[in-house]
């Protein structure tokens, strides 16, 4: 079985295709960056123009670097939400035109369950395990049952780890895509200098807050007057071990509450784009092991959004029979847990 893979839900338009050997046949990928550098963020109209413009040309190319036709392909997948419903539109329509044209099914995919379930692209891993998903948009907790099957044990209560990380960057001037600009400069800082408050550390539950932490952030840099090149790397490198110590502290939490309920549970699989940071990847390997759970991250490229993931999980879909009408609609908002 052999799976197109869409995904335009925010500022990366990507095509590829995967088959059910896990093989990742061709990916083709554009990168909006620069587009959007200057505004440092996404803004929504310019991503959606961007993808109508690339998108037609990506699928053509992972076609053809994967040497197939359409006869070779079983289905097409494409993100439906959730993320900035113009972007999500301009994918999903394409793939519809696709599977009309070619005559092959159609699945719509929900871009967190693409997330969620990247792991099992990588290697054979079992059901259940927990789930860490973090990025730009999004930080929850949540069993993952089997495909389809999620139950969130926590989330957070105002901002995702991602954007306090993309808001960071803006007010210490580091540049955009925030995630990585936060990164370089922390490597070079102290984390030590500037104690900053751990939002939820302590307290019950798998909840997460972010918001008090990015106006800490705030406060401290303008308490520096003129700050130097040291101290916003000291900042930044802070801000990176405050988030990492948050994290930490809400997963054995959750690592608590997993395998009580699911003891035949032994995973914590980490996803999104802040699963790509080294340095969280390492605390959270910690907090794993110190609840009894093994780690496992996709490879960097695979965190942050891409169309592989999408294909599989179309792919995991099909398996079980399942694929979509032409008439989905795109949805802006689309949580993987049925209770939320």
């Amino acid at each position: 079985m052999i799976v197109l893979g869409i995904e335009t839900s925010c500022d990366e338009t990507a095509a590829a295709l995967v088959d059910a050997d896990r093989r990742i046949l061709a990916q083709a990928l554009a990168s909006q960056f620069e587009e959007h550098r200057d505004y440092g963020g996404v803004v929504p109209e310019i991503a959606a123009r961007s993808h109508v413009e690339r998108l037609d040309g990506l699928v053509a190319k992972a076609m053809a670097d994967a040497g197939l036709d359409w006869n070779a392909v079983d289905a097409v997948a494409a993100t439906a939400g959730p993320g900035l419903i113009g972007g999500v539109m301009v994918g999903l329509v394409e793939a519809k035109a696709i599977a009309a044209v070619a005559g092959i099914p159609f699945v719509a995919v929900n871009h967190l369950e693409g997330h969620a379930l990247t792991v099992r692209l990588i290697e054979d891993v079992a059901f259940p395990y927990l789930l860490l998903l973090i990025s730009g948009g999004h930080c929850q907790l949540l069993a993952v049952e089997g495909v389809g099957r999620y139950t969130r044990l926590g989330g957070t209560i105002d901002d995702a780890a991602g954007e306090a990380f993309d808001k960071t960057a803006k007010m210490l001037d580091l540049g955009y895509p925030g995630g990585p600009a936060v990164e370089r400069a922390a490597a070079g800082g102290d984390a030590r200098r500037f104690r900053l408050p751990r939002p939820m550390v302590g307290r019950a539950g798998c909840d997460f807050s972010f918001s008090g932490l990015k106006t800490a952030v705030r406060q401290t840099l303008e308490s520096l007057k003129s700050p130097d090149a040291q101290a916003i790397a000291d900042l930044a490198a802070s801000f990176q071990q405050t988030v990492a110590e948050v994290l930490a502290d809400r997963v054995a939490n959750a690592a608590a509450l997993f395998r009580a309920r699911w003891p035949q549970g032994d995973t914590l699989v980490v996803a999104g784009g802040v699963a790509a940071n080294r340095v969280l990847r390492t605390r959270l390997g910690d907090a794993a092991a110190s609840g009894g759970l093994r780690l496992i991250a996709p490879p960097p490229a695979l965190c942050t959004d891409n169309a592989a993931m999408i294909a599989w999980a179309g792919l995991e879909r099909l398996r079980l029979g399942i694929s979509d009408p032409l008439d989905t609609p795109a949805r802006a908002r689309w949580p993987l847990d049925d209770a939320a």
